[in-house]
């Protein structure tokens, strides 16, 4: 071995630096700041190229970590970000929002030696940023149109890596979506203190560039009947992702001040991206607030509050701060901003006093191990309280809602509502209807974006399969 295969003995890990909490907790701007070209090539030498890229196998779209943490040790950034986008259409919002520490960097083998892993997410978010902004773009040259179209019911993320990949395959996509913003809940439902809104812009404009065109403002099935796309398109991709919140079926859940997690964090956007001052009923300023659930859905709202002046915010999770599904990073982060954690917990009640809420009752539990995999929480007799609460904010998850059109034309979906796709012989991401494809939380459930990214791509080249095989049985009829 030679001493550059050692550098990480010589370089410690370094996270970009962050915005001092005390200023951060102002405004909604990124917390996160960029490296410097020096930065990202000096942390990318601790990679040890271990040979076996546990990195690589962690992360859901399998990207060719190893790979690009070369090109930027070398300085050819144009080349790191293309490798990065054969394995991922959207790198720069998932080196934003992935939880790398449970994915790429849990893995790496040096997180594994106790040396910190490679801060893989933050050199792939400035490798994008980077390229972009010196005029890096896909490309297509070597692309034949086929003359095929695709329709794709929604810009989310699933939505905008389908529409990348048919692109990419010489197939028009698209893209139809009711908001006027595309990103789905990356623009409205994640907050801008971890994903700046005019990286999604800036995402917007690289898939114009390619060919791509978004029909914003229009709703399937109210604007345009499905039944169009069917006969206009050669096959539709629908990813309309989950927004059914999960309903804890509290007592007392129809009290003035509780919210749930998702209409509260669109509200906050949508006054955000149109300037306005909050609604009186998300006007948080001297309230005591409480966050029920412990997932990244729930650190975007804990954070949210603390920017919008609450007096406190406590979070309540039922299980222990080591079973938490949000990423440590985020609970981190809630913890600098002055948010209260109460684990093993669970709510019993919300308590009002006449219309309005006052209090949530809980009771304490304790963690009992019955052979799943997975300590289940037990209440503990005797244990119940009350937390003052003039605000309550329920993430408890969501469940996928598939409009109603995917009854009328065969699209099978399970008992949950999810759809289901690649089943009785049919390619990956195929629906119960051979012309309808569908991926992301409409399919898995209330899942990381990274997936959804993920089915988008497979989705596409499904599609493409799909499409080639069809055009081949013509030309042999022919």
């Amino acid at each position: 071995m030679s001493s550059k295969d050692f550098r990480f003995l010589e370089i410690p890990r370094q996270t970009p630096r962050t915005v001092p909490v005390a200023v951060r907790v102002l405004g909604y701007g990124e917390i996160s700041g960029d490296f410097a070209s020096t930065e990202a090539a000096s942390q990318s030498e601790r990679c040890i190229d271990c040979g076996n890229p546990y990195c690589e196998h962690a992360c859901p779209v399998h990207n060719y970590i190893p790979n690009w943490l070369k090109l930027v040790q070398d300085g050819r950034l144009f080349e790191a970000a293309t490798l990065m986008h054969e394995t991922n259409p959207l790198p720069e919002i998932c080196g934003r929002v992935c939880p790398q520490d449970r994915l790429c960097e849990g893995a790496c083998t040096l997180e594994q030696g106790d040396f910190g892993a490679v801060t893989i997410g933050s050199v792939e978010r400035w490798v994008t940023d980077e390229a972009i902004r010196q005029g890096w773009r896909p490309d297509l040259s070597h692309v034949r149109e086929t003359g095929a179209r695709v329709a794709i019911v929604g810009a989310g993320p699933a939505g905008l890596s389908c529409a990348d990949r048919l692109r990419r395959a010489g197939i028009a996509a698209h893209v139809f979506d009711r908001q006027h913003e595309i990103g789905g809940l990356l623009t409205f439902g994640i907050p801008p203190f971890k994903l700046d809104k005019n990286v999604v812009r800036t995402r917007r404009m690289v898939l114009e560039g390619m060919g791509v065109r978004f029909h914003l403002g229009v709703e399937i099935g109210r604007d345009i009947d499905f039944a169009e796309l069917l006969n206009d398109y050669d096959a539709v991709f629908v990813g309309t992702g989950a927004y059914t919140y999960v309903d804890g079926r509290l007592e007392g859940r129809d009290l003035v001040g509780v919210h749930d997690a998702l209409p509260f964090l669109i509200a906050n956007t949508e006054r955000l991206l149109d300037e306005r001052e909050p609604a009186p009923e998300y006007d948080l300023a001297g309230k005591h607030v409480v966050v029920l659930g412990g997932g990244d859905t729930g650190m975007d709202c804990n954070r949210t509050a603390i920017r919008l002046g609450a007096a406190s915010v406590t979070c309540v999770y039922r299980r222990d701060e080591a079973s938490m599904p949000g990423s440590r990073r985020e609970v981190g982060y809630s913890r600098e901003e002055g948010v209260r954690f109460l684990f093993q917990r669970q709510p019993l009640a919300l308590i009002g006093d006449g219309t309005r809420v006052r209090a949530v009752q809980v009771v304490e539990t304790q963690l009992v191990d019955d052979g799943d995999g997975r300590p289940r929480p037990r209440n503990v007799a005797g244990s119940e309280s009350e937390l003052r609460a003039d605000v309550v904010i329920q993430a408890f998850g969501f469940q996928p809602s598939p409009p109603d059109w995917c009854d009328v034309y065969g699209v099978d979906r399970d008992e949950s509502g999810r759809i289901r796709v690649g089943e009785n012989g049919n390619l990956p991401l195929q629906t119960s209807h051979p012309n309808i494809f569908a991926g992301g939380d409409n399919v898995r459930g209330a899942d990381l974006v990274v997936r959804a990214v993920y089915d988008g791509r497979e989705a596409a080249g499904s599609i493409a399969r799909m499409l080639a095989g069809k055009k081949a049985a013509i030309a042999a009829v022919a």
